[in-house]
């Protein structure tokens, strides 16, 4: 009769699973007997979980916004800004040696390698608006027919004005999603008009919602994008002049986009260098590159994650110095029983599986619920700070991995302790 062997790798993991499920089971019963004093033990892992996890939040939060309004900029564009002056002393210094951004600038920038696109930009704030705003005046901004594609402006209603209208001045204009809410509240703003100071144009578009950043972003101004009023640059220079002040720049911006193949530092550099040589290096004007931004962003995104959780980490530290404090303690209610095990054939490996098996499952239960505090945590902090607050998967496997890892450290001390106890002193400890 044939006689098959049995391979004994085979059956390693099995007899190596079956040797941790008495040890899951007795750890259970064991944490079971004492349920407060092992709800006590978990806080300091549950408070170091959720503060990961809540702190993680705000922020994946914070950064989000930012890093989708700088994405908005167009990570492939060039932004010039003017640099204006805040009184007329100051102007006059600046104007003795820099005539400030003009359409001179615009061209001589449009012969620069590397720029497929550009539009000049003229900032114009209204002193009177007809039908007036129910909320803050949207401001004017006279941009190129192309500043659509270049802005990336997505139309919802009506259309954008096209070149021809832009070199005739023509007097029309496209609403963000906010002016036109501000101007026309729920009714169709398409085919009606507004009037701008003294000039009536008719609205023939409305543009999609845009997002906005909180604060400054690097020389960006803080500025509700959806609370505007596009119109040709020709139409805002030639119609709204006269009741533009003296201290403005000729042109205020300029949105460049470059070819796919264009660096955006070496390209800024260049525009940079055009500028300086025009104003004569007065410094009334800065070149943002949304490129540099991004990546920027990205760093601080990774430094300030790494710094959040190295501060959250000090409260799992707290809560692994708590589970250890309290096997020891168990271990010293429990030499009796330790002492029977080792007699009846249990081995020092045995005694440290079960005692190591309790501390991870004092963390795994503390991880849990410190995820479900931290994730409640995070909604209660976005609803009473109105701040957008995101719990993301690799916040939530960081927390729980640190709490596990740090059960399994701080519980082998104690298990080595309860393992190397000896059989027969420890059957006669009273």
């Amino acid at each position: 009769m044939p006689t098959h062997s049995i391979d004994p790798a085979r059956l390693a993991y099995p007899r190596s699973l079956l040797h941790w499920l008495p040890d899951l089971r007795l750890g259970f019963d064991n944490l079971m007997i004492h349920k407060l004093r092992s709800l006590l033990t978990m806080l300091g892992m549950i408070f170091g979980v959720a503060a990961v996890v809540s702190m993680l939040s705000i922020g994946a939060g914070a950064q989000q916004k930012v890093m989708a309004f700088i994405e908005q900029l167009g990570v492939r564009n060039l932004i010039v800004e003017a640099k204006e002056a805040n009184n007329y002393q100051t102007l006059q210094k600046v104007r003795r040696t820099s005539p400030g951004l003009t359409f001179d600038d615009y061209r001589a920038i449009l012969g620069v390698t590397g720029v497929v696109e550009a539009t000049p930009r003229k900032r114009f704030a209204p002193s009177k608006l007809i039908p007036k705003a129910e909320q803050e005046d949207p401001q004017v901004y006279g941009v190129n027919q192309n500043y659509l594609h270049i802005a990336g402006l997505q139309v919802t209603q009506g259309r954008f004005f096209d070149a021809q209208e832009n070199a005739a001045a023509a007097p029309v204009c496209v609403l963000g999603s906010a002016a036109k809410f501000n101007l026309f509240g729920s009714a169709d703003a398409v085919g009606q008009y507004i009037k701008v100071n003294d000039q009536w144009f008719h609205v023939i578009g409305v543009v999609a919602p845009e997002l906005a950043a909180q604060t400054d972003v690097a020389g960006v101004p803080n500025q509700d994008l959806n609370n505007l009023i596009y119109a040709p640059v020709n139409a805002v220079v030639l119609r709204l002049q006269d009741s533009m002040s003296d201290m403005k720049d000729e042109i205020d911006g300029m949105y460049l986009h470059l070819a796919p193949a264009a660096d955006s530092a070496s390209v800024a550099e260049v525009v940079r260098g055009v500028l300086n040589t025009t104003h004569h290096s007065a410094g009334d004007f800065s070149v943002i590159v949304p490129a540099e931004l991004l990546a920027e962003q990205q760093r601080t995104e990774r430094l300030f994650n790494t710094v959040m959780v190295a501060i959250a980490s000090i409260s799992l530290l707290v809560g692994g110095i708590g589970i250890m404090n309290i096997m020891l303690a168990s271990i010293l209610e429990r030499t009796r029983e330790i002492g029977v095990r080792r007699a009846v054939g249990a081995r020092q490996s045995d005694i440290v599986r079960q005692f190591v098996v309790e501390a991870i499952l004092i963390s795994f239960a503390g991880g849990v619920l410190g995820i479900v505090f931290g994730f409640g945590m995070s909604r209660l902090i976005a609803w009473l700070a109105a701040w957008s607050t995101i719990v993301t998967a690799g916040s939530i496997l960081l927390a729980f991995l640190v709490s596990i890892s740090v059960g399994m450290v701080f519980g082998i001390y104690p298990a080595m302790k309860a393992a190397r106890l000896d059989p027969v002193e420890a059957i006669r400890y009273e």
